[in-house]
């Protein structure tokens, strides 16, 4: 795969010191406290926000491909997960950073988008090793390895101090798990580890990673209800398709032992900004109580006949996707609506932001 390069130039170098002094004194839509500033969002996360880095991967989890996509710019497919934005594009709107948050592997990335922030995200990757390997996409240590490199260009652009400036106020976020419950634990791990005995690994794995970043603003999104996905309803829901109930106890036992662990981090990196993210309750609501909150649909997806369908399975060949997408809580059977992304980063913005800075 080849990585986006790009060399410095006299002429250049002044242009980039002129937008990161900008950066440094932007004004957001957010209410911030003063003298805050949130010059970029960096993103490492897995379905939920992955832009199109696995767009050159050897790998089927992909979607670029209709009907994904079919409201975001025009109706282009880019590897975004559902119909329209993502909530990394929703966050980056919110603070007044940029509209679209561009992946990190874009090809056509230009220099200068760099200053503000890029997703590093991996559809299908995990917390575990394992998830990543089994879907031929980027491991955390992959990112990890990809945001070295990216601090390298910063400091080729702004320097060590405007590089150090940029990161310590840019906003760190981390989504992920869901595919190590949903897929590795239930289908290989099983035979391996209990469940508890997992949720510690995966924490252990969440931890390091979290260390290896450094004193960072960093948001940490817990699981969502996992048993109340429409693909889990469909698998393991039985005839009447209910939420799986040891599936949501699982999710909570992990967010609750992540919750934990983000707690002792602050305590011993007191430099630091760790940040537990409560999604799984706003999005259980909206699933119990739909109608409540201008939706009709929280049990199938919009995408073909929204029972099964995600990735190569939700595709334009299929003759039973929705007309109206903004009825569903959910595009496919794993993914959530732009409209859900929109209903919930607002909420999450304004509830969180005064506990990163």
């Amino acid at each position: 795969m080849k990585i986006l390069s790009f060399s410095s130039s006299s002429s250049t170098v002044p242009l980039f010191v002129s937008i990161f002094i900008i950066l440094c004194r932007s004004d957001a839509l957010v209410n911030l406290p003063e003298n805050e500033t949130v010059p970029a969002v960096i993103v490492f996360e897995d379905f939920i926000v992955d832009p199109s880095n696995n767009n050159n991967l050897v790998s089927i989890a992909k979607g670029n491909f209709p009907p994904y996509g079919r409201d975001f710019d025009g109706g282009k497919p880019t590897q975004r997960f559902t119909n329209g934005k993502i909530p990394s594009n929703f966050i980056a709107e919110e603070l007044e950073i940029k509209k679209l948050l561009p992946a990190y592997l874009d090809p056509t990335l230009q220099p200068a988008i760099l200053l503000t922030g890029v997703s590093f995200a991996s559809g299908a990757s995990g917390y575990d090793p394992l998830t990543s390997k089994l879907s031929h996409v980027l491991s955390l240590s992959d990112q990890l390895g990809l945001f070295k490199e990216y601090i390298g260009k910063l400091k080729t652009m702004v320097g060590e101090e405007g590089t150090n400036c940029i990161l310590s106020q840019s906003l760190f976020l981390l989504v992920q798990g869901s595919n190590d419950i949903a897929e590795t634990c239930s289908v290989i791990r099983k035979g391996q580890y209990d469940f508890p005995t997992y949720a510690d690994l995966m924490v252990g794995w969440a931890s390091s990673f979290l260390k290896e970043l450094g004193p960072r603003r960093i948001s940490v999104f817990c699981l969502p209800p996992l048993g109340c996905l429409p693909s889990q309803r469909s698998i393991r829901g039985g005839k009447q398709r209910e939420c799986v109930d040891n599936i949501n106890e699982e999710s909570k036992l992990f967010n609750d032992k992540l919750s934990s662990e983000l707690d002792s981090l602050n305590t011993n990196f007191p430099l630091a900004r760790f940040v537990y993210i409560d999604i799984y309750n706003p999005l259980l609501v909206l699933i119990q109580n739909p109608q409540k909150l201008g939706f009709e649909v929280a049990d199938k997806g919009c995408c073909g006949t929204g029972l099964i369908e995600v990735a190569l399975l939700c595709n334009k060949f299929n003759p039973f996707t929705c007309d109206d997408v903004s009825k569903h809580v959910f595009w496919d059977s794993f993914h959530p609506t732009e409209r859900v992304y929109k209903f919930l980063i607002s909420a999450i913005i304004q509830q969180y932001v005064n506990k990163f800075l």
